[in-house]
């Protein structure tokens, strides 16, 4: 079987993949989660996030593979799977989700600035310490899951959680064993928080037959599991 290990995004944590993880299973594919540092059930009361680093998400990460493992990274979680990918012996695949592909020097937060349309502009709220961030409620819904079920929404809203900065305001040159790392990006063609022409243009060198498009949101894995959950299968069939 297909070993999986999925890594959520922004302010979420492992329970994203609530319905992904039975589709998937359904097609043979074993998939794993986690909650990257100061997430999910790793964010407390007493959880300091402005001592989170880049680095101590893809160890985290990398603490969960093999070199027969696939990665699959949603959204921010595009920048921890290209680091661990560089920790150690090279992993069997790396999957991009709607995910921000490190471009060489750049944070996140430099490429989320360097895209054509600011989506998030006044629609998340900083922390008083300056360390984190969240989505805005009255936002939330509409951004990251406008095509999903009320179930969905009144499942997820209140399960989202502060953001570290810090990881995310870390520029990141990916490396060689990265490079080498064979590699698939699923666009989302109806993303409210990273523009689609963003993430086409992310991996516009990237071989053809390795990019593939879902006319959904930003949370695929809610909208459309069973749909996300085929494309996965064929993608991990290649690597």
């Amino acid at each position: 079987m297909t070993d999986l290990l999925l890594v959520h995004g922004s302010c979420h944590g492992a329970w994203c993949w609530r319905d992904l993880i039975p589709a998937l299973t359904e097609r043979g594919i074993t998939a794993r989660t986690l909650d990257l540092p100061g997430h999910g059930a790793d964010q407390t009361e007493t959880t300091d996030l402005a001592a989170i680093s880049l680095e101590d998400t893809a160890k985290a990460i990398r603490a969960h593979t093999s070199a027969e493992t696939i990665v699959l990274g949603h959204s921010w979680g595009g920048y921890p799977i290209t680091a661990a990918a560089d920790l150690g012996e090279r992993l069997r695949g790396l999957i991009y989700l709607c995910a921000y592909v490190p471009k060489p020097g750049l944070s996140m937060i430099d490429m989320r600035k360097a895209s054509p349309r600011q989506t998030l502009t006044g629609k998340t709220r900083k922390s008083a310490d300056g360390a984190s961030y969240r989505f805005a409620s009255e936002f939330a819904a509409d951004l990251l899951y406008h095509d999903c079920s009320a179930e969905v929404v009144d499942y997820a809203l209140p399960r989202l959680c502060a953001q570290s900065i810090t990881p995310q305001d870390t520029p990141y040159h990916p490396g060689t064993t990265w490079a080498e790392t064979p590699k698939a990006y699923i666009r989302c063609t109806q993303d409210r928080v990273i523009p689609p022409e963003y993430q086409a243009q992310m991996v516009v060198d990237w071989h053809p037959e390795t990019v593939h498009a879902l006319a959904r949101s930003h949370s695929p894995f809610f909208s459309a599991p069973q749909e996300l959950a085929g494309l996965i299968a064929t993608i991990t069939k290649d690597m």
